[in-house]
């Protein structure tokens, strides 16, 4: 049986006035003349409600951006699902908040890149923390529900408690603290970003303290880096369950990261209905379930846990689909992983990255562009 899907992420566009390192956004970004025109969203929208998806989240590259921001709002609303805005908060002014919430949106989610103003601006690629703090004081002006999102590396997280104060600052309901995952630009970016063990083990800590201390005022999500872990995360709820994402061209992924998988063909929600790709596409149903598993996950007892891990991580570090996540202990693959881990120990660390192409980017007030240098 098919299962039901719960959430759609919605990337409006690729066009983003930062240029953050670690972005899931693919290296070939969609043109500003291939995004999707609002008549088509605003029908996407209606078949996810019918397919019954309860929340959709709007992001990019930066949705602020997109030309029919508005009326895609006003339609999730109309048809009945909960909207959560995913941005970088730059444009995002009182003005532009109140038309949002006029429009129906009911939440939206800040991203920051550190805790105070120089870091945060130098993995961004951009003047933009102040930007940030002010979109947050709109959003509360607004009566819209804040979030923030955090990307953790090497470069951030030792200072996870004073981002955790900052978020406590400025008065977020909830505060997403995600390892970065190596897809899209963070994978050629992976030894720059990769977070030392020491590093990790504090954080770990500190997210426990602090959600302990703040359990009845903010809710913290803290996601521990992949590679230190000896089991596989069921990569959203597992292939193709529980969430379909829409790019800006139209095609329609298992998860965000899906273009990883060369061997995949996406269809189009100009050619088909989101019912036809979810139930019957072969993207879908590639690695839905368990039939798909080779050895060990066909015989592991957690196999309808954990479905495998990531199938994009797997085709990253492996070449293959198909194999288990080589983050598992029992993967044949994990000493892909333990020499990566090795390497991190052992050789002086990586002082520099390729920023996100600006190839889509588009400039907003308040986020000039730094001096183009990925040396920090």
């Amino acid at each position: 049986m098919t299962p039901r899907p719960y959430g759609l992420l919605a990337e409006l566009t690729h066009a983003c006035p930062l240029r953050c390192p670690y972005c899931s956004n693919p290296l070939e970004l969609a043109k500003r003349s291939e995004e999707l025109p609002v008549a088509v969203w605003e029908r996407v929208m209606a078949e996810a409600a019918e397919l019954g998806v309860l929340q959709v989240g709007c992001s990019g590259g930066e949705p602020l951006l997109y030309h029919g921001l508005e009326s895609v709002i006003r339609r999730i609303r109309s048809e009945g699902m909960y909207s959560n805005l995913i941005t970088s908060g730059i444009g995002l002014t009182l003005e532009r908040a109140l038309r949002l919430a006029e429009a129906g949106l009911d939440a939206v989610q800040v991203s920051f890149q550190s805790d105070e103003r120089e870091t945060g601006d130098q993995i961004a690629g951009a003047r933009a923390h102040d930007a940030k703090l002010a979109a947050c004081e709109a959003i509360h002006h607004a009566k819209l529900t804040l979030g923030i999102n955090v990307v953790l590396h090497r470069r951030n997280v030792s200072n996870l408690r004073e981002i955790i104060h900052l978020a406590e600052r400025v008065g977020a309901m909830r505060l997403e603290l995600a390892n970065v995952q190596f897809a899209g630009w963070a994978w050629p970016n992976r030894m720059a970003l990769l977070p030392l063990r020491d590093q990790v083990i504090e954080a770990d800590r500190i997210a426990e303290e602090e959600s302990a201390r703040l359990r009845d005022r903010m809710q913290i999500v803290y996601v521990m880096p992949d590679f230190y872990g000896s089991r596989p995360k069921p990569c959203l709820h597992g292939w193709a369950q529980r969430g379909i994402t829409v790019n800006p061209r139209g095609d329609v992924l298992p998860c965000q990261a899906a273009e990883a998988i060369s061997e995949l063909r996406f269809e189009n929600v100009r050619d088909h209905s989101l019912r036809e790709i979810w139930s019957d596409s072969d993207a879908f149903n590639r690695f839905r379930g368990t039939d798909w598993m080779l050895d060990p996950c066909r015989s592991c007892p957690e196999r309808e846990v954990d479905f495998g891990g990531c199938r994009c991580q797997a085709a990253l570090l492996t070449g293959d689909a198909r194999r288990a996540d080589p983050v598992c202990a029992l993967s044949p693959d994990r000493p892909l992983v333990d020499a990566i881990l090795r390497r991190m120990e052992t050789e002086p660390a990586d002082s520099t990255w390729t920023y996100r192409s600006a190839s889509t980017s588009a400039s907003l007030t308040g986020a000039p562009p730094l001096e183009n240098s990925a040396r920090m």
